[in-house]
């Protein structure tokens, strides 16, 4: 949530451009007393260490001051962050918070449950683990297709970056080596995952090696002489320095990581494993729920839906049971596009149906657009179907749809696809948070993820009265997706707390969704790799449902669709029980 973490969240990692500099003002005539003034001073100060602290995300912001700066993920790095933590909590117990205007006292709060938050997770040495075949040390490349280069100094600055991830790459080596020593280790999978990927890196011709890639536009801003001349350095570091690193650790994964990795896939089995655990589902979802009550909400929830798909397929007269079903929808070639360029168009065609609804169910509208584009082929494989960068400075947001193997990207999943990741789900929603005014700039950026994803998750129930789901089939996709959250409720609590193996967690998908073997494998690989992530997006769907029907039963025919999502939308990301209390409010002001 903090700045650290704002980049590792995949739907998220773009941001918005706005001026690093700019101040937090007040919004009184009264003359502010001394916890006010401390309080803004201290909020700029952090706002400008946070921006140094990472620079990526600077860049991304707009702010050019450490184009050529990487954050590092060093041990060392990481206990200084903890002491950076304390000096934070230090800071704000200094501060009454009884003394800051009403607005103020909730930005103290976010800003003290995020470091409270941060400084309990640092009991956890997640530096030990952090391979994960789904976005590390070994794809740093990929970061450059979301930045500008519309100067010389933009291709410099990111060369000087890859010679600083250097080092990083190196750390990782340093820390997996220790953590091996101490019994952490990521689970086989994991590790044949991300040192397959080093070597298919490494195994490219130069021309074509993934870090060079971004230089042959170089031309377009510099002379033909200066790009090729930048070119040619790039070439010579990447065989001197930084294929090096990644060969001393792809070596190192597949001759001694490898061996001595877990052949369990849950973290309770590394050292304080269910501690950590309990730890990262608090964390994710922002309530105290334990991992055995989510697990049961989970198997409720399943339950529950299972049977909204068995009234479906009663509705197209299928004759079978419900497995003969699912595998009909996985097999009969009717439900797929032969072609990735077939299913691109499709995709872009309901983003186009669905932004015509948009009045329907909200006032306000952000003022950043959206494009919907393909995942790269380089990574697509190893991915999941869709995600959403939002917008960076001088770019769009980006719903990216994965077109490689199209005959296992069926059509039924494009409209709910496409309301999570673009509108009114995640762009919608990012958007506006980015764009709040008169909000401290961390506000702009905190990204609880039981809000953000139960906000996505929400969002594709929203597409019924949209009637993008009045094709059965179609409304079989909805009930799939909201199944497949509802089940990552059961397998990740299952996975990673209650001792599952990897193939009883897909059991329980084929069994339960129509999802195909290939999404199925990388969603169980996915929460192999990052536990407790799952658990946010049915957690966070289930409390923002409970509170619109609070509110429709509490204001009866005062009760505006419109009025309510425009409310919650305006916080930005908040945890649970805030969002609870800005609901009431909500009920208040409209009896």
């Amino acid at each position: 949530m903090k700045f650290g973490q704002l980049l590792s969240v995949v739907i998220i990692a773009g941001l918005v451009g706005v001026g690093s500099n700019i101040g937090y003002t007040y919004l009184t005539t009264e003359r502010p007393n001394a916890d006010q003034v401390k309080f803004k001073e201290f909020l700029d100060s952090n706002w400008e260490d946070g921006l140094e602290k990472s620079p990526v995300f600077a860049t991304l912001l707009g702010d050019n001051r450490y184009d050529d700066k990487v954050s590092s993920n060093s041990k060392e790095d990481y206990e200084s962050g903890k002491e950076y933590d304390e000096y934070v909590l230090d800071t704000l117990n200094d501060i009454d918070i009884n003394n800051l205007s009403a607005d103020d006292q909730l930005n103290y709060r976010l800003m003290k449950l995020d470091y409270e938050v941060s400084l309990e997770g640092r009991e956890f040495p997640d530096y030990y683990m952090s391979l994960n075949q789904r976005g590390g040390v070994q794809d740093y490349y990929d970061l450059g297709n979301r930045l500008n280069f519309s100067t010389s100094d933009d291709y410099r600055n990111w060369f000087k970056r890859i010679q600083g991830y250097t080092q990083n790459v190196r750390n990782s080596l340093k820390n997996n080596k220790e953590g091996l020593e101490l019994g952490y280790t990521q689970p086989k999978l994991v590790t044949r995952g991300v040192s397959a990927q080093i070597e298919a890196m490494l195994s490219r011709d130069l021309d074509d090696h993934p870090y060079l890639s971004i230089f042959k536009n170089a031309s377009e801003v510099m002379s033909e002489e200066e790009a090729n001349d930048l070119i040619n350095e790039v070439k010579a570091y990447i065989e001197s320095d930084l294929n090096p690193a990644y060969q001393e650790l792809h070596d190192f994964l597949v001759n001694e990581y490898l061996p001595r990795s877990r052949d369990s896939v849950g973290i309770s089995d590394v050292p304080n494993g269910k501690a950590w655990y309990e730890y990262l589902a608090r964390y994710h979802t922002t309530t105290e729920l334990t991992p055995d009550e989510i697990h049961e909400i989970g198997l409720q929830e399943v339950a529950r839906i299972r049977a909204e798909m068995e009234e479906v397929i009663e509705s197209v007269g299928w004759e079978g049971d419900f497995r003969s079903f699912l595998e009909h929808l996985r097999t009969d070639p009717k439900f797929y596009y032969e072609t990735g360029e077939e299913l691109l168009q499709a995709y872009r065609a309901m983003s186009k149906e669905i932004d015509a609804y948009m009045p329907t169910l909200f006032n306000k509208m952000p003022r950043a657009p959206y494009g919907v584009i393909p995942i790269p082929m380089e990574s697509a494989p190893y991915t999941t179907t869709a995600y959403y960068n939002s917008p960076s400075k001088g770019r769009p947001g980006y719903y990216y749809a994965n077109l490689y193997k199209p005959e296992t990207r069926p059509k039924y999943e494009i409209p709910v696809l496409s309301v999570h990741e673009a509108v009114p789900g995640h762009h919608h929603q990012i958007s506006l948070a980015q764009e709040m005014e008169n909000v401290p700039e961390f506000r702009k950026y905190l990204s609880f993820t039981a809000f953000v994803e139960g906000w996505g998750l929400y969002s594709e129930q929203l597409g019924e009265s949209m009637g993008i789901y009045d094709d059965p089939y179609d409304k079989f996709g909805q009930l799939t997706y909201d199944m497949w959250r509802a089940i990552r409720l059961v397998v990740d609590t299952g996975m990673h707390y209650k001792g599952w193996t990897r193939q009883e967690g897909v059991n329980l998908f084929l069994e339960n969704t129509a999802k195909t073997p290939l999404d199925i494998s990388n969603e169980i690989d996915r929460y192999i790799a990052w536990p407790g992530q799952a658990l946010a997006y049915k957690i966070g769907q289930l409390k923002i449902m409970e509170l619109r029907d609070k509110s429709k039963e509490a204001l009866g025919d005062k009760f505006d669709i419109k009025d309510y999502h425009d409310h919650i939308l305006s916080f930005g990301s908040i945890p649970l029980n805030i969002l609870e209390e800005k609901v009431d409010e909500f009920i208040e002001t409209n009896k």
